[in-house]
């Protein structure tokens, strides 16, 4: 039997071999600048820490980061910071809620309609509740309104999201949008984010990184693939109101005046933008952020408008609509097309330069075009993506380089990622591309755009 090493072709052997030097050379580079921190263990890197805290743990956003990573980040400046932290990728706002917890304002980019929801609830629910809003929520709890609803709110749905959800399930759904509209603006937000906070575990799906599973019970189960059980299907009636239980405990604990959390600041502390970081950065102002702090979509293939694809539906966006959306993102799959990042803003040019000329990252793009070649690359689109995210994400340090004030810091969440049997060093790659001096040089030559409201 002849092995699989055997059969490795002379050109692939040695731009592995290449991409192993010039990796060592780099991490090697970068080693006096290494720091170690016992903290900063995987639960608090991602959703895991914000399990327990309040408001926090309400919608299971897995690809967040904790807010205790915030607060460490903010707290590692030894002379403290000036002016506002910035989230060019704000998913449901953990850097601004928790910046804002500490009197610090912040500003936030996100793309996705479901963390612009979630963003706006909460802001929404920060408002002072009155003892009839507590009540209100107490009689949602107790009495279940949405079951003697006479009027239904239907929901759309999208290809990847037909029949996710058993009949009765739809009916209730239908009673209880229909039912909340009832209510002020405050206690509608809840009610809203409690549904969605509930959509995954009534549903057949479950969230899997790069699409939704479906359950067998669901009858979409793929003919020859092993059957999926995601285990118990929550009856919505249970599922929201345990959700309503837990947001109304949490705004019970909060500091007295009731409010949804244990912290004073007015609304004025958190601004989102909403849409495409690369659409957003160039208008904002130069040297007007005390800190970013951010975590971008991973180069690992994840497609955000299919694991949240339900969230998406509810939220009335049309097929084409999250087709749209999954062109804007970032390029982190493998049906991004490439982006004309010069007609973005055509002063981006010695930005995506600076990525061309990155020699690890060339010669990992010069490796996966020739397995693609080859036809040993499981999707031929990988090569493209690879090449997108980075010069995407040279042009977003360049912006964030441009907006943050002197000295200023920019923290960053990344993961590294593997292609063909290759590694690829995410964070050692952007901090060579960031570092570059005429890299640095250029970062006051944002584009001239107008400014938005």
């Amino acid at each position: 039997m002849t092995s699989q090493k055997n059969n490795t072709s002379p050109e692939t052997t040695e731009l592995r071999e290449k991409i192993a030097a010039l990796d060592a050379e780099l991490a090697e580079a970068f080693k006096s600048q290494f720091s170690v921190s016992p903290f900063l263990s995987r639960k608090i890197v991602s959703f895991q820490g914000n399990k327990d805290k309040p408001a926090y743990s309400w919608y299971k956003y897995k690809e967040a980061f904790s807010a205790g990573l915030v607060e460490y980040f903010l707290g590692s400046y030894s002379g403290g910071m000036s002016g506002k932290v910035l989230d060019p990728f704000a998913g449901i706002g953990t850097t601004l809620f928790a910046a804002s917890s500490h009197g610090i304002p912040a500003d936030g980019i996100e793309l996705l309609p479901i963390g612009q929801e979630i963003i706006r609830s909460r802001l929404l629910s920060e408002r002072e509740l009155t003892v009839d809003d507590i009540a209100t929520l107490e009689h949602w709890i107790n009495s279940s309104p949405w079951k003697e609803s006479s009027e239904k709110v239907t929901f759309s749905t999208i290809r990847i999201t037909e029949n996710a959800y058993p009949p009765e399930t739809v009916e209730a759904i239908e009673r209880y949008r229909g039912a909340l509209q009832r209510e002020n603006d405050k206690i509608q937000a809840i009610l809203r984010l409690a549904l969605l906070c509930v959509l995954e575990g009534i549903s057949y799906t479950r969230k899997d990184g790069q699409y939704l599973r479906w359950d067998a019970r669901s009858g979409k189960q793929r003919p020859g693939t092993k059957a999926f059980n995601k285990g118990e299907i929550l009856a919505f009636d249970a599922a929201i109101i345990a959700k309503l239980k837990e947001i109304l405990s949490d705004i019970r604990d909060a500091e007295t005046p009731v409010t949804l959390f244990p912290v004073k600041r007015t609304m004025k502390d958190i601004r989102l933008f909403k849409g495409s970081c690369l659409e957003v950065l160039p208008t904002l102002e130069t040297a007007s952020y005390g800190a970013v702090v951010t975590s971008p979509p991973y180069c690992n293939r994840y497609d955000y408008t299919r694991t949240y694809a339900l969230e998406l539906a509810m939220l009335g966006l049309t097929q084409a609509e999250v087709s749209g959306l999954r062109q804007e993102m970032l390029s982190c799959t493998v049906e991004n097309r490439e982006k004309d990042l010069l007609k973005i803003c055509p002063q981006w040019e010695p930005f995506t330069e600076v990525a061309n000329q990155q020699k690890l990252l060339q010669t990992i793009c010069t490796y996966l075009e020739h397995e693609k070649a080859s036809g040993t690359l499981n999707n031929s689109n990988i090569p493209r993506m690879v090449r997108g995210y980075f010069s995407e994400m040279a042009c977003v340090i360049g912006e964030c380089a441009r907006v943050l004030k002197p000295n200023a810091r920019l923290c960053m969440v990344n993961d590294n990622v593997r292609y063909a049997g290759v590694s690829i060093s995410v964070d050692t790659i952007l901090s060579d591309i960031a570092t570059v001096p005429r890299f640095c040089r250029l970062k006051n030559s944002g584009c001239s755009r107008q400014k938005r409201k």
